[in-house]
């Protein structure tokens, strides 16, 4: 039995880490979902196990992992292995409403934000909330299902023509559209619940794929956008600590957007999965993932 699991859908995203485990001669087995099954008597693969399942598989795979994973990693948890990104760290990870709802009891701000589980509701809601406001699917990523709208009339022809988003749990967000202060949002990285690097990335307004690793940057047709690496408030950093502690994230980033008609720090986003940025050497001058595999290993040790 291997030491380490790597639980994966997207064939490309982890290349960089696997990459780095070899270097440090770790001992550990990838894990695609493709084609992946399970029963209730077989051991866990390893007594660690790192989920790295995105919420954008969707995307790439009607079939998709999401709610699969979910099952798979309370069960080898209930067999006794040590799951990292476990099965509430993936429930919060795939509802959008659950993180502001956690957000906002913790005390931050949030954009203003209403909750519907039916299109033709939206009407209704958008009443009391004043335009441009977008509309989120529940469960996304990279950007998709993020419309925004100018007015009542455009949102309307958008349910009648069918062309609102949809999220495979039926579940939208009506959110006021944050102008972002400096063309930017920021997204703070943390490992163990700590805060580990943060980066700026440019945001247009109309552009909502704000992934920021390699496979990301280097897709065909997307976009280039600009990233920088930055030092938040310590408040800011504070923050971001804490929704991730509460969350359960070993691994993730935390997302924030300075609204520049008011100056207030809003935290919108809660992602599970840090692929980490791309060209990090550039970026940061220094690569994370090296500092990952030293955590990893570390628990690597408590498992054994």
């Amino acid at each position: 039995m291997a030491s380490l699991a790597i639980l994966y859908e997207h064939p490309l995203w982890f290349q960089p880490l696997f990459h780095a485990l070899d270097r440090r001669s770790v001992d550990y087995v990838p894990i695609s979902l493709t084609d992946h099954c399970f029963d209730f008597t077989s051991p866990p693969p390893a007594p660690l196990i790192f989920n790295r399942v995105a919420q954008s598989g969707f995307l790439r795979e009607p079939e998709h992992p999401i709610f699969y994973t979910a099952a798979l990693l309370d069960q080898w948890r209930r067999m006794g292995a040590v799951v990292l990104n476990g099965p509430e760290a993936l429930a919060l990870d795939s509802s959008k409403a659950r993180q502001l709802s956690l957000i906002a009891a913790l005390g931050h701000a949030i954009p203003q934000t209403r909750v519907v589980h039916r299109a033709r509701d939206l009407v209704a809601a958008a009443q009391v909330m004043d335009f441009p406001l977008l509309v989120k699917a529940n469960i996304g990523g990279s950007g998709a299902g993020i419309v925004r709208y100018s007015s009542t009339d455009e949102m309307i022809r958008s349910i009648d023509d069918d062309s609102i988003p949809t999220s495979i749990d039926k579940v939208l967000l009506l959110q006021d559209y944050v102008p972002p202060r400096g063309g930017v949002i920021t997204r703070i990285e943390t490992m163990g619940g700590r805060f580990l690097y943060a980066i700026e990335v440019e945001s247009s307004g109309d552009n909502f794929d704000l992934c920021p690793a390699d496979a990301c940057v280097s897709a065909p047709g997307r976009k280039a956008i600009a990233m920088t690496s930055v030092t938040p408030a310590p408040d800011v950093i504070a923050a971001a600590e804490q929704i991730a502690q509460a969350v359960g994230l070993d691994i993730g980033g935390v997302e924030m957007v300075v609204d520049d008609r008011d100056g207030i720090s809003r935290f919108y986003d809660v992602n599970a999965l840090s692929n980490f940025v791309a060209k990090p050497l550039e970026v940061l001058g220094w690569d994370p993932h090296e500092r990952l595999v030293d955590w990893i290993m570390a628990r690597i040790e408590e498992s054994a």
